[in-house]
């Protein structure tokens, strides 16, 4: 966490509630992609694709060094998405049920 020399005008809660309400005014998923364009370098956006990529792997229960050979991320990210997806807030899995039942629906219009 960086520290400040000064007080900023919105208290850091606060502003983080302003960012979740704003994820949440996004429509579809070209918003949040040009959103999180807007708003995350190259790197930072990178580090977030290469957590949310390892949690199906974990969710199925595939070993840490599989999940590694699969998809280049290391096995210390790897790690750290395990031990939120099992002692965090549930923010991990809430999205990736969302993200399966969003996908069963598009098979079930599909098919």
């Amino acid at each position: 966490m960086k520290r400040r020399s000064i007080d900023p005008e919105m208290p850091d809660e606060s502003a983080k509630l302003s960012l979740c309400r704003a994820l949440l005014s996004l429509k579809n998923a070209e918003e949040m992609d040009a959103f999180l364009n807007d708003l995350c370098t190259p790197a930072e956006l990178e580090v977030l694709v290469d957590r949310w990529r390892v949690v199906p792997y974990l969710l199925e229960g595939v070993s840490y060094r599989e999940i590694h050979d699969r998809t280049a991320v290391s096995i210390t990210t790897i790690g750290r998405v395990a031990r939120y997806l099992n002692q965090g807030s549930g923010g991990y899995l809430a999205a990736a049920a969302r993200a399966s039942r969003a996908r069963a629906t598009a098979k079930r219009t599909r098919a």
